[in-house]
C-alpha cells in the first residue's frame, strides 16, 4: 500500500514537472525565433548577394545553423521579443551580386531593406511585391538595371523609397495609391515617357531630375519647383527652360498673336524703366544715410537674413539733407580697422550691400586706408536710445574669443547702426548651402563649430542672465567663419525675442535655434527648403526608426562615426524639444558636446598609426 502510494506521488510530481515545462515552452520559446524555411531564404539572399570577404567578420552569421534574431545577424534587426526581421540595413559593404526578392520577402514581417551604396546589379523583379509591410526601400546608389516593376505600386503601406543613381529605365510607376508615400527618389537614371500621378502636396521629397522623361510637368506641384525636374530636355512646363507651347492652326493667327505680345512686352518695358526710376529716386530723397538697391542678399562676411544673391550695388553712406544721421560714432573695441576713424569718415566711404532682412540692412564699408568693416543698419528695433546705448555698453563688457565684438555703434531717435569687423570667409550657412569651391567640410570642422558655438553661447547666457539679454535671433548665417576658418557668433543681443512670455524665455529659444543649427550640421540641409521645414522632418524620420537617413551623405561617404554623429543628434532633439521647460541649458549643451568631441578625438589618436 505504501509502495503504491509513493508510485502515485511520483506520477504526480512527473505530470507537474510536465505542465510546468510546457507552460514555460509557451510563454518563453527557446532555440530559434524564425521558422526554418525563412533562415534558409535569408541566407539564399545573402549568398547571391555576393558578400566577397565581409563575411569574415566576426558575428557575420547569415547561416542556417544560427538564428537572425537571438544570434543577433550583421545588419538584421528584430521586433522587441526578437520573434521575427524587421529591419535589415547592408549599405556601403561593397556587395556585387543580384538581389533575390523572392527569398527576402518570405520574411514576411519585413519593414525595412537598405542596400544602397553598393554595386548590386539586375533588375527588380516583379516579386517585390511579396514585402507586402515594407515601409522604407533604399537602393540608391548601387547598378541597377532595366524597368521598374509594375508591382511596386502594390507596396501601398511604402513611405519612402529612393531608387537614385542607378542605370533603371522604362517608365515611373503610378504611386498615386500609396497615399502614405512622403520620400520618392528616382534622379539620375535612365528613365523615360511621361510623368505618371504623384500625390505632391503629402510629398516631402521628391527628385527625378536627370533622367529622359517627356511632355508636360503638371502645374500643381507643391513645394516642389524646377530642380526636381532638372535635366530632362523633352520635359516642359514649371519653371523649366523648355515651355510648354501649343500649336496655332494657322499661321496668320500665330503672327497676329506674336506681334501682340511684342508690342504688350515693350510697353511693359518701358512702364518698368520709368517705375524703377521714379523708385530709385524715391530712396535716394527718403532714406539719407544709406542708398537702398533692390538688391538680392549675399552672405559675404556678414550675417545674411534671406537668400544667396546675385548681384551687388555700391554707393556710400552719406549725411542727407533730411538730417537723420548726426552726432558721433561709439568706439567700444580698440580695432585697427577704427584707429583714428570719424563718423563722418565711415558715411563718405564706398559700401556695398550685402544682406537685407526683416531686422535691417548689411553693409560692407571700406574706409580710406582701412580694412573692411560691416555696418549692420537695425529696422523696426522699439527701443528707447537710452535703453540702446546700456544694452550695447553691457554686451561690450562680456568679451569671449568666440564672439564676434561690437567695434562700435551710433544711435539716435531714427538710427540705429553698429560697425563690425568683416570676415572674409563667410558664415556657416554659405559653407553648408552655397558654393564650397573644392572646401571639404568633414566632420571634425562641423563637431569642432557645433563645440566652438555652444562653450560661446553658454559662456554669453551664464555673463548676460541677470541682465536678460540672450541672442534673439541665432542662425547658420549668424556663425561666421575668420580667417583662419574659425567660427564666430555674430549679432549677439540685437533683437529682444518676443515670444509672448515677457523675455524670460528667450533663453531657451537660444536653445531651440542652437539645436536647428546641429541640424544643419548633421544633415547638410536648410532649414527651410521649398517649404519642408527641417526640425519637423529629422523628428519624423527618428520617430520611424531610421535615424540614420538624415545624416548628410558626405558624411556618411567619409566614413565619420555613426555613434558620435547619432549623440551629436540625440543633443540636437533635446535642444528643439516642443515644450521650453524641458530644453536643457546652453550650459548643459556645452557639457555634452564638449565630452562628444573629446571622445572623437581619443578614437582618432588611437586608431594614428
Amino acid at each position: 500500500m505504501f509502495k503504491l502510494k509513493v508510485s502515485f506521488l511520483k506520477m504526480r510530481g512527473i505530470q507537474s514537472v510536465l505542465v510546468v515545462s510546457f507552460v514555460f515552452v509557451l510563454l518563453f520559446p527557446i532555440g530559434k525565433a524564425e521558422t526554418e524555411d525563412v533562415v534558409e531564404a535569408l541566407v539564399d539572399f545573402m549568398e547571391k548577394l555576393g558578400p566577397g570577404s565581409i563575411q569574415n567578420t566576426p558575428n557575420w552569421g547569415w547561416n542556417v545553423s544560427s538564428d537572425p534574431c537571438t544570434d543577433h545577424w550583421y545588419g538584421v534587426k528584430c521586433d522587441s521579443t526578437n520573434q521575427t526581421v524587421q529591419k535589415i540595413v547592408l549599405e556601403q559593404i561593397s556587395l556585387s551580386g543580384t538581389v533575390d526578392f523572392e527569398s527576402v520577402c518570405k520574411e514576411t514581417s519585413l519593414l525595412l531593406l537598405s542596400l544602397k551604396y553598393n554595386n548590386l546589379t539586375g533588375s527588380l523583379p516583379q516579386e517585390i511585391s511579396n514585402c507586402k509591410r515594407l515601409r522604407l526601400l533604399y537602393l540608391n546608389g548601387n547598378h541597377f538595371s532595366g524597368d521598374l516593376p509594375g508591382s511596386l505600386t502594390g507596396l501601398t503601406d511604402l513611405v519612402r523609397i529612393d531608387i537614385s543613381n542607378n542605370q533603371l529605365t522604362g517608365e515611373l510607376p503610378d504611386m498615386s495609391r500609396n497615399l502614405g508615400l512622403k520620400t520618392f527618389l528616382a534622379q539620375n537614371n535612365h528613365f523615360t515617357g511621361e510623368l505618371p500621378n504623384f500625390n505632391y502636396h503629402q510629398l516631402e521629397f521628391f527628385d527625378v531630375s536627370n533622367n529622359d522623361l517627356t511632355g508636360r510637368v503638371p502645374d500643381d506641384t507643391g513645394r516642389f519647383g524646377a530642380k526636381s525636374f532638372a535635366g530632362n530636355p523633352r520635359l516642359c512646363g514649371k519653371e523649366l527652360p523648355n515651355a510648354c507651347v501649343s500649336k496655332k492652326k494657322d499661321s496668320h493667327g500665330f503672327l497676329m498673336y506674336s506681334g501682340l505680345a511684342i508690342l504688350g512686352l515693350i510697353v511693359l518695358v518701358l512702364i518698368g524703366l520709368v517705375i524703377l526710376k521714379k523708385r530709385q529716386n524715391l530712396e535716394d530723397a527718403n532714406i539719407g544715410t544709406m542708398k537702398k538697391g533692390d538688391k538680392s542678399i549675399k552672405d559675404n562676411g556678414g550675417s545674411s537674413e534671406s537668400k544667396v544673391g546675385q548681384s551687388r550695388s555700391e554707393f556710400s553712406i552719406t549725411s542727407a539733407e533730411n538730417g537723420v544721421v548726426s552726432g558721433s560714432l561709439v568706439l567700444l573695441s580698440p580695432v585697427e580697422a577704427v584707429n583714428g576713424l570719424r563718423f563722418e569718415d565711415l558715411l563718405r566711404a564706398p559700401a556695398e550691400l550685402i544682406g537685407r532682412g526683416k531686422h535691417g540692412s548689411l553693409y560692407k564699408v571700406l574706409p580710406n586706408d582701412g580694412i573692411p568693416l560691416v555696418v549692420k543698419r537695425i529696422k523696426d528695433w522699439e527701443i528707447s536710445k537710452d535703453e540702446f546705448k546700456k544694452r550695447m555698453q553691457r554686451i561690450d563688457q562680456v568679451k569671449h574669443p568666440k564672439v564676434l565684438p561690437i567695434v562700435a555703434y551710433y544711435c539716435s531717435k531714427q538710427e540705429k547702426l553698429l560697425v563690425y569687423e568683416f570676415q572674409q570667409n563667410g558664415s556657416l550657412f554659405r559653407l553648408l548651402h552655397g558654393s564650397q569651391n573644392g572646401q571639404t567640410f568633414d566632420w571634425g570642422s562641423r563637431l569642432n563649430i557645433a563645440c566652438n558655438t555652444a562653450e560661446a553661447l553658454a559662456f554669453m547666457h551664464t555673463e548676460l542672465k541677470d541682465d536678460k539679454i540672450a541672442h534673439g535671433n541665432l542662425k547658420s548665417s549668424n556663425i561666421l567663419l575668420t580667417k583662419d576658418m574659425d567660427s564666430c557668433i555674430s549679432e549677439y543681443g540685437l533683437m529682444v525675442v518676443d515670444d509672448g512670455s515677457h523675455n524670460s524665455n528667450a533663453f531657451s529659444v537660444d536653445v531651440y535655434a542652437f539645436g536647428v543649427v546641429l541640424l544643419e550640421l548633421l544633415t547638410g540641409k536648410p532649414v527651410q527648403s521649398s517649404g519642408l521645414d527641417l526640425a519637423k522632418w529629422v523628428t519624423s524620420v527618428v520617430k520611424e526608426e531610421w535615424t540614420g537617413e538624415v545624416f548628410d551623405k558626405a558624411l556618411v561617404v567619409e566614413g565619420a562615426s555613426e555613434e558620435r554623429m547619432v549623440g551629436l543628434l540625440k543633443i540636437a532633439l533635446k535642444c528643439i524639444n516642443g515644450s521650453p521647460d524641458l530644453r536643457p541649458g546652453m550650459d548643459q549643451v556645452a557639457t555634452m558636446i564638449v565630452s562628444l568631441k573629446e571622445e572623437d578625438e581619443r578614437s582618432l589618436a588611437s586608431s594614428d598609426p
